[in-house]
């Protein structure tokens, strides 16, 4: 091997310097070809692990708050599935154990959407009787809500059909009087105690039980989903306790909705029933795909949308979603959604309580105003993630975030003494966006649709929708505006609170506020102004033209739009809640403008603001790379820092070892030939070192301090008193993942994105130079967001020079690593073989064209 130059820059272009095997040599060796492994012994295996007849207990596991090696597991499930495939056809035992193994996948999204089903179901009966129980008691049955008790009485009217003899409010209950100063009093003092009793239980429980069940739980879902390790956050503790406190929190009133934490709880299923499973158990990776399905199962039993749950699972939380997963998410929720079905938690045989149905089209000009909503719900996303991620930063940096018991109980009651007075922010909001979706009709008694008779001017609804307002409607508009201030306030402080909060319920909530109110003015607008030219088209007079339910429901898509810019899994999901294709237009035109607006001030959505928030390991697909940088200016270490730690392959002992486990805190390290080569022979993780290093001298005798560490094939030659060496090369990576040290960092990020990668090991001409981790990736993101300035210097002003355009700096920069490339292939044909003049003439024509190009591409640029 030649000596290196200690002198020589260690940046200079490639020159191909100890590569004794030229390139066009190694296709004519075929498949007799040795690889050495560094110590000169040959080895006849190409797999990324060399394993043992018996494995090292722990080795190959994580620990905490770490992140997993992809092309690791997916090499385990390889040899695992090839170990299974040799052995079927030896008896009848392994071919049943293969087809266990087969249908394992099936099974544990089988039992997963049952438990998710389930418990979607009870969550869903316990909250709207606990919500009920804030107003009053059913005294023929405790377990009754007041729909439901009010179901077999014979005393109600229609006019009044909430109220029966059975359901007794607090006020009849304590003072004998349902109507007065003193029973509204007295009901108004109820409904806050029972709102704080509600929130001071959950974040009791949560603080004490399960510290992981509180918020949404999406962006730590799509950090786990990403490859990173949170013990515990889907554990069994954490599902009872979310499944109890997601109750609570619901029916104390908060500013908050279930459908977020649900797919929290139907990922803790899926998480606890994939250790029945060794093939789930023991692979990462695997889990990882029960965890994708389950998180569609918890969209399907949340909104009843099946196909929205499994687009909502590819497009905004699944890291690694291949085509079997594609499968097993659509059967998840198909079972989650059928279980729901089956128990019918809200008696309307749905699987929502806000399903709706519209009969009425809508016309060109109301693209218009869906437009405008959709303008709305971007500002509304925008605003909401800059003021809640400014106010969960607060909470982080000040001492208010010490006492989370106290938070909440100030929200709950400043959130039920400003509610109970507006019916429209007392009831339940899943209960508040099924009346702004309905449409008015003949059975309908609510406020918005006490329309004018044109008969006789009374407040009597009749046939035909397209009436003046009444002063009901006028009446309800003002309590929805104020309904509509009061939402985006409080949403803000409660999403982030320690207890369960989903964001689904309260965004739709707001935009549904917001639509019905641009519903109703566009309806009143068409009955008074029929005769102008955008209405007389269409809109006769007498006509049913304008549906206000419709404005609500493209409205509630915008908002949440704007605050989770999610587009194809949004529209699908409100389309699954209406059962009509007609209306999919509004809701595209809604959604999509959302976004572009929302994206204006922000491309993150909320769920990405809070991973950063909380320094989760999270690379972005949706985030662009634009600056021009290099892997050799993020590698570590940087010039200034202490040297590489790296392990040499035969030279160590296990003291020198334990000494630098012992003087580092890194998570792995690079293994080369020897000090004065460099060359890199593969990558030990730190975990794995200790944990052979604590079971060589459980099992194995004469393993002492001096004793002799390589990661070859065959041990080293030692005197004969030495001690027993130690035989590491079963948990070396010999196939680590490299690029040099001239690679873009655009493509560097793209490999972490598209592979998963925990790090990657920066060489030049076979030498390892540094290393590149996921953290360090996310560290130098976040430098070129504070640093706006161009890192390519610009000329100077006096010299009248137009700046550099970025694909100019891209073309000079591909150029560059195209000359290198063709000067190393020409080096090497000619080491290989003398070449005739023809074709060295051609070569010669070749190589002035392509440096003349380069030129001319570093003078543009």
């Amino acid at each position: 091997m030649e000596e290196e130059d200690p002198a020589a820059d260690p940046y200079l272009p490639y020159d191909g310097g100890g590569d004794t095997i030229p390139l066009q040599e190694i296709p004519k060796r075929g498949s007799n070809y040795v690889m050495t492994n560094g110590g000169g012994a040959p080895s006849t295996t190409t797999h990324l692990l060399d394993f043992l007849e018996e494995p090292i207990p722990g080795v190959g596991t994580y620990d905490d708050f770490h992140t997993i090696d992809w092309v690791r597991e997916k090499c385990k499930d390889r040899e695992r599935h090839r170990k299974i495939n040799s052995k079927k056809k030896e008896s009848a035992w392994e071919f049943t154990k293969s087809l266990y193994d087969a249908w394992s996948g099936w099974l544990v999204v089988t039992l997963t959407g049952l438990a998710s089903g389930a418990l979607a179901g009870l969550i869903d009966i316990a909250a709207d009787w606990l919500n009920d129980l804030k107003e009053g008691v059913c005294l023929s049955a405790m377990w009754f809500n007041h729909e439901q008790c009010c179901w077999t009485s014979n005393e109600t009217t229609f006019a009044e059909r909430d109220k029966c003899p059975q359901w007794k409010s607090w006020a009849e209950l304590i003072l004998g009087q349902a109507e007065g100063p003193g029973s509204y009093i007295m009901n108004y003092f109820m409904y806050i105690y029972w709102a704080l009793s509600f929130a001071f239980l959950a974040v009791c429980l949560v603080k004490v039980f399960a510290p992981y069940a509180c918020g949404s739980g999406i962006p730590e879902i799509k950090t786990i989903l990403s490859g990173f390790i949170i013990r515990g956050y889907l554990g069994k503790w954490t599902l009872m306790i979310k499944t109890v406190t997601l109750v609570l929190a619901v029916a104390s009133g908060l500013s908050l909705g279930k459908e977020g934490p649900l797919v929290h709880v139907a990922c803790c299923c899926g998480n606890i029933f994939s250790y029945l499973f060794p093939k789930y158990s023991k692979n990462e990776a695997k889990k990882r795909e029960v965890l994708s399905a389950a998180s569609a199962a918890g969209v399907s039993v949340a909104f009843g949308a099946p196909i929205g749950g499994v687009l909502f699972s590819l497009e905004e939380v699944s890291y690694y979603f291949p085509l079997k997963t594609l499968w097993r998410s659509f059967f998840a929720a198909l079972v989650a959604a059928f279980v729901l079905r089956s128990i019918n938690p809200f008696g309307n045989s749905r699987l929502v309580l806000f399903y709706v149905e519209y009969h009425t089209p809508w016309y060109l000009f109301e693209l218009i105003p869906f437009i405008l909503l959709g303008v709305f719900g971007g500002l509304w996303g925008a605003f909401f993630i800059r003021a809640n991620i400014a106010w969960c930063r607060r909470r982080k940096s000040t001492r208010f975030g010490k006492y989370p018991v106290l938070e909440v109980i100030l929200v709950a009651a400043v959130t039920a003494v400003v509610a109970f007075p507006n019916p429209y922010t007392r009831q339940n909001t899943s209960e508040l966006i099924k009346e702004l979706f309905t449409d008015c009709g003949p059975l309908e008694s609510s406020q918005l649709c006490q329309y004018r008779s044109q008969m006789n001017g009374s407040k009597a609804f009749t046939d035909n929708p397209n009436r003046p307002a009444g002063p009901d409607v006028y009446a309800a508009m003002w309590q929805l505006c104020l309904a509509l201030v009061f939402k985006i306030i409080m949403t803000i402080f409660t999403f982030g609170l320690k207890v369960p909060s989903g964001l689904f319920i309260p965004s739709m909530a707001i935009g549904a506020i917001a639509g019905r109110i641009v519903g109703i003015a566009v309806e009143q607008l068409a009955y008074y102004h029929h005769d102008w030219f955008v209405f007389r088209e269409w809109c006769e007079v007498g006509a049913d033209c304008i549906t206000p339910g419709l404005y609500a429901m493209v409205g509630a898509a915008a908002c949440l739009g704007g605050v989770t810019r999610m587009t194809v899994s949004l529209v699908v999901i409100v389309f699954e809640l209406t059962g009509g294709l007609e209306y999919i237009v509004p809701l595209m035109a809604a959604v999509m403008t959302s976004k572009w607006v929302g994206d204006a001030f922000g491309r993150e959505g909320i769920y990405e603001a809070h991973i950063r928030l909380n320094g989760y390991p999270f690379l972005d697909a949706k985030e662009e790379f634009t600056h021009v940088t290099l892997a050799r200016e993020v590698m570590r270490p940087r010039r200034s820092d202490p040297p590489l730690a790296v392990l040499t392959q035969d030279d160590l002992t296990v003291d020198e070892l334990q000494s630098t486990i012992n003087e580092t805190s890194y998570n792995g390290f690079p293994v080369i030939v020897s000090k004065e080569s460099q060359r890199l022979v593969g990558f030990a993780l730190r975990r794995d070192i200790t944990i052979a290093i604590e079971n060589a001298r459980r099992k194995q005798e004469g393993i002492m301090l001096n004793s002799r560490v390589y990661f070859t094939q065959h041990a080293p030659t030692l005197p004969a008193d030495s001690p027993r060496p130690l035989k590491l090369r079963s948990i070396l990576d010999m196939s680590p993942f490299t690029v040099t040290d001239h690679t873009p960092m655009e493509i560097v990020v793209d490999i972490f994105r598209k592979m998963g990668l925990r790090q990657c090991l920066v060489t030049h001409n076979g030498i390892v130079l540094g290393i590149i981790t996921k953290k360090n990736i996310l560290e130098h993101l976040e430098e070129l967001k504070q640093d706006k300035e161009p890192l390519v210097t610009s000329p100077t002003p006096s010299t009248h020079v137009t700046p550099p355009l970025p694909t100019l700096s891209h073309l000079s920069l591909r150029l560059r690593l195209l000359r290198g490339l063709h000067e190393t292939v020409v080096r090497r044909r000619l080491r290989a073989r003398p070449c005739s003049s023809s074709s060295s003439s051609s070569l010669a024509v070749g190589s002035l064209l392509l440096v003349g190009f380069v030129r001319c591409g570093f003078h543009l640029s």
